[in-house]
């Protein structure tokens, strides 16, 4: 035979006293941005946190795309839908590390030009 409880009789969870676990580090996030010239502005085509994050920086580096380190960035772009565009109030960021990272790349191609051929 089941038990059967009235509405203000139910047992609750909540009425049981819970400690909250500790909070640990916070979770790494990161957005891969696409943009090529005569685009309006550049579109988020992948985001995540934790395990899925670590991936998507794991094959930025694998498919020699620069990583930077921006955690207010990566924060505000993971909270973007995929496929749109980064909005105008992102684009002053976006663009900084847009010229980082073509400035890398701009570097790296220098350094490769003055390094001897075998």
């Amino acid at each position: 035979m089941s038990e059967r409880y009235e509405d203000d009789e139910l047992p609750h969870e909540a009425d049981q006293e819970t400690q909250a676990a500790p909070p640990g580090p916070p979770r790494r996030q990161a957005a891969a941005l696409h943009y090529q010239a005569g685009d309006r502005a550049p579109q988020i085509v992948a985001t995540g946190q934790g395990y899925i994050a670590e991936q998507i920086i794991a094959a930025a580096r694998e498919g020699g795309v620069p990583v930077r380190q921006d955690p207010a960035l990566a924060k505000a772009l993971t909270a973007l839908e995929l496929g749109s565009e980064v909005p105008e109030a992102l684009y002053r960021a976006v663009a900084e590390t847009l010229a980082w990272a073509y400035r890398l790349d701009s570097a790296a191609a220098d350094r490769a030009r003055r390094e001897p051929r075998p």
